[in-house]
């Protein structure tokens, strides 16, 4: 009986304290009306597939520098004015480099027969010297002493860089959601340890990835020395004819000690855009693995295979600048309308594909949730902005230079604040492909629990329930929470992006989940919308 008794008492009063705590951080639950308004027009009237198929199949791939870069930021700009967003423009930032494009491309086996080829260029390799029909070398070197045995055989050959790559049968699904059971987990996480700042995965993890990238540049500079004419490389993952391809190797070697993820991105290694580097590079093609382990079997065999490869491409020198597009909704409140509510996704792509799942997926979801809020003739209070970030697929550049920019950044470990910093309400950010939104990862911030379990409530029926304290990293929200802003990234079900989509030349319109994304869109739309209307901004982290 009086443990009974002791127990309630605490409930009650941890129950008091939540509610005191909701209400120092100004909780705002927006009216049933308003959320129905929200959930109709986005769940019966959405117009995200459209958008989403023009941004994919009309303008296609969006590498960063390319002429499709800017004709999708464009793009999105007159589209959101369509629809009655104001400010609308694109806002630079760089330098980043030269643009590329590809004109034409050809790789087949031509002897002993003829066979296709499934392979596509990586972004920024340069031309051949108009189509190459050479003999395939496989360059088996496990050494640098290794070299020797292939000198003065390369020239004008079209070599093979990568090993095999075993190729077991699929015995899990290509398609995943997460379970009720990995969800319960997600939700019971407990703090996440505090980060370095340096972004870094184990000391042992980075050597021997710096070892092997390192080995691999002494490689490329053999074959550029010996005079091959085109590099390939298997595809790391994938199968089924589906290949992962993304930069041009730079055959620049990285330094041994690293500190900082920055270390990797400002490395030359990883910098092909710029064109101080074009002599670093030579001709290169990523091959669908299922025909690279092909040619190495055979070669082993004794064949030698001839290959006719052709890659024609464009570099863009006349803008080194790059933008990412802005769009408002203006706030109504006189004295909240100048803080901001931002949501936001990464608008470029790689290059194999039309950048379906990755990420104009995201790209469309919030594009679609501003035009969720001003078709549902809501009056938010705060400003609404959307940003569409470029050269996230080169280290986060867009968003990290407009936080930089907007709101500060840290100068050897101090905050150092920019004009908006105080205006900043919250941030969202959508970027794990095609699956329908199962909750929030909270980047450590305790303070917001509460209010973002709410916030799902109404919509636990559509499978959005999880609040997470865990980190999540890898795309734009981490240029927010790096200097204490409130930035977060929802929680998708993975679909196919790991196993098909991501980086692939699969990632296109056919693999979108229509109904999944309708119900991001309005998740997004309502985070964003009672962000704009509370009293208060979202609460920081402690």
């Amino acid at each position: 009986m009086l443990r009974r008794q002791f127990v309630a008492g605490a409930l009650l009063l941890a129950f008091i304290l939540q509610g005191a705590a909701l209400a120092q951080t100004g909780l705002y639950s927006a009216p049933k009306e308003a959320l129905d308004k929200i959930r109709d027009e986005g769940m019966n009237r959405s117009q995200y597939m459209q958008t989403l198929s023009f941004l994919t199949d009309n303008i296609g791939g969006r590498l960063t520098g390319s002429p499709n870069m800017k004709r999708a930021n464009e793009w999105t700009r007159d589209k959101m004015k369509e629809w009655g967003m104001q400010n609308t423009h694109l806002e630079s930032w760089g330098p980043f480099g030269r643009g590329w494009a590809l004109r034409k491309f050809t790789a087949a086996v031509v002897d002993p027969q003829y066979i296709p080829v499934i392979a596509y260029p990586n972004a920024w390799s340069p031309s051949t010297k108009g189509p190459v029909t050479s003999e395939v070398v496989y360059l088996d070197t496990k050494t640098d002493a290794d070299f020797a045995k292939y000198k003065g055989q390369l020239a004008g050959k079209i070599v093979l860089l990568s090993g095999e790559r075993p190729m077991p049968a699929v015995d899990t699904a290509l398609m995943s959601r997460y379970s009720d059971e990995a969800l319960a987990k997600m939700a019971s996480a407990a703090m996440p340890a505090a980060s370095d700042g340096s972004g870094l995965p184990p000391a042992a993890a980075i050597k021997q990835f710096v070892d092997g990238f390192n080995q691999n540049v002494r490689r490329t500079k053999f074959l550029q020395g010996e005079g091959a004419a085109v590099a390939m490389y298997n595809s790391g993952q994938g199968s089924g004819g589906t290949l992962f391809v993304q930069g041009a190797n730079v055959a620049y070697e990285m330094p041994t000690e690293i500190k900082s993820i920055n270390d990797i991105f400002d490395s030359p290694a990883f910098q092909p855009q710029n064109k101080k580097y074009e002599s670093n590079m030579m001709p290169q093609v990523t091959v669908a693995s299922e025909d690279y382990n092909r040619l190495v079997r055979m070669i082993k065999n004794g064949a030698k295979p001839k290959m006719t490869v052709e890659v024609d491409a464009q570099y863009f020198d006349d803008d080194p600048m790059q933008y990412n597009t802005i769009a408002e909704i203006p706030g109504t409140d006189p004295a909240l309308k100048y803080e901001v509510v931002m949501l936001g996704a990464h608008l470029d792509s790689w290059h194999s594909s039309t950048g379906a799942t990755d990420n104009g997926a995201g790209s469309a979801a919030v594009m679609e949730a501003a035009r969720i809020i001003l078709a549902s003739g809501l009056k938010p209070r705060r400003t609404i902005r959307v940003a569409l970030w470029s050269g996230e697929e080169q280290g986060l550049f867009g968003s990290t230079n407009y936080v930089k920019q907007h709101f500060g950044e840290k100068k050897n470990g101090t905050l150092v604040k920019g004009p908006d910093y105080d205006k900043l309400a919250g941030y969202f950010n959508l970027d794990n492909g095609t699956g329908k939104i199962r909750g929030v990862y909270l980047q450590g911030n305790a303070n917001i629990k509460p209010l973002f379990e709410s916030w799902l409530s109404p919509f636990a029926d559509l499978g959005a329930k999880t609040v997470t304290l865990s980190n999540t990293g890898g795309t734009d929200h981490l240029a927010f929470d790096g200097i204490g802003l409130p930035g977060f990234q929802f929680i998708q079900d993975e679909i196919e992006y790991s196993s098909r989509t991501h980086h692939s030349n699969q990632d296109n319109f056919d693999r979108i989940q229509a109904d999944d994304m309708k119900q991001a869109s309005t998740v997004i739309a309502a985070f964003v919308y009672q962000t704009a209307m509370m009293d208060g901004k979202l609460p920081r982290k402690n």
